[in-house]
């Protein structure tokens, strides 16, 4: 399955889409979308994960990433997750860190 990734930013919220499988392949297209999200001053980063199929241990260290560039005052949201993807985040204990909302 292939993967894509959008940057919207709309009044200091920016938004990432995500398609397909976030893994090893992936993560760098997606650590480049952070940084163009970063860039904006956002004061919160919500990621439509709806279309996502699958993320793997890259995915979560993406996340991460996410979490130490955009800093501790940004709010990050995973929005709308598949079952998989969201027991990937919970299983690891990163749901802590973010908000895990269903759609």
């Amino acid at each position: 399955m292939t993967f894509d990734v959008r940057l919207r930013v709309n009044e200091r919220v920016a938004t990432i889409e995500l398609a397909g499988e976030l893994d090893a392949s992936s993560a760098g297209r997606f650590h480049e979308t952070i940084d163009e999200a970063a860039a904006t001053g956002s004061i919160e980063l919500v990621i439509r994960a709806e279309k996502l199929a699958y993320m793997s241990s890259a995915g979560l260290r993406s996340l991460v990433f996410a979490r130490q560039k955009m800093g501790d005052d940004v709010r990050i949201a995973v929005v709308g997750a598949t079952e998989p993807v969201a027991h990937t985040i919970r299983l690891a204990g990163f749901d802590h860190s973010i908000d895990l909302i269903d759609a």
